[in-house]
């Protein structure tokens, strides 16, 4: 994407769909795993959507250190859910 306002208009819509949609659901998830709660198929299918997307729209964010930060936090909580669901799927 060679036009800089193309891309902070593809910047601005990625971030907006992250504070309302990704964010809350990956919290949900995260409390659930954290409450002892197995993740389910439509879970599972949603992280991996997520880390997708990620890995897809990580050039966009490659010069741009103030979306560095957050894209580690998110890589973060990511493990975080996965490592925990592994673990309450490893408990019974």
């Amino acid at each position: 994407m060679s036009n800089p306002q193309d891309q902070a208009g593809v910047l601005a819509a990625l971030m907006e769909r992250f504070e309302t949609q990704r964010l809350p659901r990956l919290l949900e998830l995260q409390a659930k795993v954290n409450a002892g709660e197995k993740l389910q198929n439509y879970d599972l299918a949603f992280l991996e959507e997520v880390m997708t997307d990620a890995v897809n729209n990580g050039p966009l964010f490659a010069d741009r250190p103030d979306y560095q930060t957050l894209a580690a936090r998110v890589v973060g909580l990511y493990k975080e859910i996965s490592e925990k669901a592994l673990a309450n799927e490893q408990a019974g």
